[in-house]
């Protein structure tokens, strides 16, 4: 039987950007100036409509840092998936850092890190956190116990939602990739 925590769960809701010019074509990383395409606009628009239904939200947060891909920042992923590194990045990203950046290791621990400070912050809340597609399935994948290696096997689409539950003991995934028609990618 599970243990009743003293405080009713803190509940994130991981949204993911949507589509801008460069998705599913460039590596980003965090190069500056980057903005939604007017489909990403629109998926952004539905997400913040159907979150806008809630009773309450505690906090919305926003984070402009994606996986700091070093030198691979503006590579075009057709490019770099000819690389030999690629199936390191496909198949034990565990074990791979991007040339003058990070780790995804360190990318799912900072995320999980700020998850859980937002967690300690808004005890019992409601919680929006507007990430990227990377952080937001390593931040999935330690909820569900699931190890990095395995990350690459989620799907996480522009505009869509991942609910997690946080009540004291292991995370509770409620819903993955979530989209306004209802579909998941």
């Amino acid at each position: 039987m599970a243990r009743a925590s003293r405080h009713p769960p803190t509940t994130i809701l991981l949204v993911r950007h949507g589509l801008t010019p460069t998705t599913g074509r460039l590596l980003p990383g965090r190069k500056p100036g980057l903005h939604l395409s007017d489909d990403g606009r629109k998926q952004a628009e539905a997400a913040a409509a159907r979150i806008g239904k809630l009773k309450r939200v505690s906090a919305i947060y926003a984070s402009p840092l994606e996986l700091d891909v070093g030198r691979w920042t503006g590579e075009r992923l057709d490019r770099v998936s000819k690389r030999p590194e690629w199936s390191t990045v496909q198949r034990h990203p565990s074990g791979f850092r991007f040339p003058d950046g990070e780790s995804f290791m360190e990318m799912q621990a900072r995320m999980t890190d700020t998850l859980g400070r937002l967690v300690e912050r808004h005890r019992g809340g409601v919680i929006v956190a507007v990430s990227h597609a990377d952080p937001i399935k390593a931040a999935l994948a330690h909820a569900l116990g699931m190890h990095l290696d395995l990350f690459q096997r989620l799907a996480i689409a522009p505009g869509s939602i991942t609910t997690i539950a946080y009540a004291g003991g292991p995370p509770m995934v409620l819903g993955v990739n979530a989209l306004a028609d209802g579909l998941g990618a």
